[in-house]
């Protein structure tokens, strides 16, 4: 069973965009850089705005959990970060954190 407001299909760019503006944040708090960065799967949960989970291959053999918030859009406050989970593998389950 899903949680409420859970979906996973919203405009692939808008994943791809919420990627691309968390990476420097995701390098600054793990201390390197990510010279690949890829999403794979993503879910979404709607709230008072949107939370996207991010499934991200991260090189080699590694993966990586995004949670990314996106306000609504009358607030005009930009995607953030709101945590992670790192050591995941390609076959770990992409679940609501």
């Amino acid at each position: 069973m899903g949680c409420p407001g859970q979906g996973g299909s919203p405009h692939p760019w808008r994943v791809e965009n919420s990627q691309c503006e968390v990476k420097p944040h995701l390098e600054a708090k793990e201390g390197k850089k990510f010279d690949v960065f890829t999403a794979v799967e993503f879910k979404t949960q709607v709230v008072a705005g949107t939370n996207y989970f991010i499934k991200v291959h991260v090189g080699n053999d590694e993966f990586m959990h995004l949670r990314v918030f996106r306000s609504l859009p009358h607030e005009n406050k930009p995607l953030s970060l709101h945590s992670y989970q790192s050591s995941k593998t390609k076959h770990d389950e992409l679940v609501f954190f």
